[in-house]
This record gives C-alpha cells, structure tokens and sequence, in this order.
C-alpha cells in the first residue's frame, strides 16, 4: 500500500485500475450522470437550467448555488468535483463507485443531495 501526496492511504484496487478502466468507468459514470441531471432539468428548468457534457468535462448550472464543474482527470484517474457548496473533492474509483479517498463521501451521493437541496430551497 502506498500514500498519495497528501498523506492518505491509497487501496491497491485504485493503484492498480489501468487507465484505460479508468477512462471507460470515468465515460459511463459521466454519461449517466448527464443522463440523470438532463431529466431533472427538464422537470424542474428554474433549479437546473442548464447541463453540459464536453471532452470530460461537466458543467452544472444551479443558479441557487452558482456553477458546479465534474472532470475527468485522466493522468490521474480520478474525478474531480468542484462544487460551489461543498467545495472541491477528488474521486477514486473503488469497488465500483467513485470514492473520495479524503473522507470517503460517494461522489453520486454529494451531488443528488445537493441537487435535491436545490429542488427543494426552489419549490
């Protein structure tokens, strides 16, 4: 087991992920990502006006929170959430979903709690 930069502890699984799984994995979740966030837009237009996929990288209007930015960083294949509310996060790919190794918060569970915040703060 090695430690990244910052002192935490890297599992095997995520040291050993070849770049290409982490390319494909990092593709799919995007694209059902996009998949989710447009549907929603379409239901609630005021909270969610606008989503954006391009070359790896995602763009999330929610004008009651500001500008959400979901990228992939293929060197080191992870991906990266910035996010106006719960600031900036790294995601591993562990056991199938992506993990942040810092506090082991679910990347899909930080965003569909706070899209779902939005919705609400808008209804």
């Amino acid at each position: 087991v090695e430690s990244s930069t910052d002192g935490q502890v890297v599992p095997q699984e995520v040291l050993n992920l070849p770049l290409e799984k982490a390319h494909e994995e990092a593709d799919d979740y995007l694209d059902h990502l996009l998949d989710s966030l447009e549907e929603l837009s379409e239901a609630h237009p005021d909270c969610i006006p606008d989503v954006e996929l391009s070359h790896g990288v995602m763009t999330l209007e929610i004008p009651a929170f500001g500008t959400y930015v979901i990228n992939k960083q293929p060197p080191n294949k992870q991906i990266w959430l910035a996010s106006p509310l719960s600031g900036p996060n790294r995601f591993d790919l562990l056991n199938g979903e992506w993990v942040s190794l810092r506090n082991g918060t679910k990347l899909t569970d930080i965003l569909t709690e706070e899209v779902e915040k939005a919705i609400s703060k808008s209804q």
